[in-house]
């Protein structure tokens, strides 16, 4: 799903609270500057967590249930995805963000821990991290953006390139 959104010139957002948004604003990194190293990728990534004047505006005037469903209302293409990190996956503004993108038909793709809430009943793919405790979630979520990313990455690779690079 994610190579065909940067193969497609889609756009892919991601979005988290606490240590998810951290996760988030790290898979923007990766995916965007990481995956396009050596690769005949040009990603589009954002995170709805990185523009805190955005966040807290929207958060004061229309409630922090809408950080990120109001950003996509106005942002996203079809094709577009959306990647959302929860650890327990019933984030009011988590739910909200998947709930539009599934009824706008905006591919979907939830991290949960926990139970996975509703986020990883809501999304076409669930990553799930079967505990209860947040840090192992959530360090678990950063090693499996990380995965995806080297994934991505050497899958556009010739395999002479992967042997000379330090990743």
């Amino acid at each position: 799903m994610l190579t065909e959104a940067y193969l497609s010139g889609a756009t892919v957002f991601a979005c988290g609270n606490g240590g998810s948004a951290a996760v988030a604003n790290h898979l923007q990194c990766d995916h965007l500057k990481g995956v396009r190293t050596s690769t005949d990728l040009t990603p589009h990534v954002v995170s709805l967590n990185s523009n805190m004047d955005l966040v807290t505006a929207i958060a004061n005037d229309l409630g922090y249930e809408n950080i990120f469903v109001y950003q996509l209302q106005s942002s996203v293409r079809t094709g577009d995805v959306l990647v959302t990190i929860s650890s327990s996956g019933k984030s009011k503004n988590i739910v909200r963000a998947l709930q539009w993108a599934h009824d706008h038909e905006v591919h979907t793709i939830a991290f949960t821990g926990f139970d996975g809430g509703e986020a990883a009943k809501l999304a076409d793919v669930s990553i799930h991290v079967d505990s209860m405790n947040y840090g192992i979630v959530e360090d678990i979520h950063q090693g499996l953006m990380h995965a995806l990313a080297q994934y991505i990455r050497q899958s556009r690779m010739q395999a002479d390139g992967i042997a000379k690079c330090t990743f």
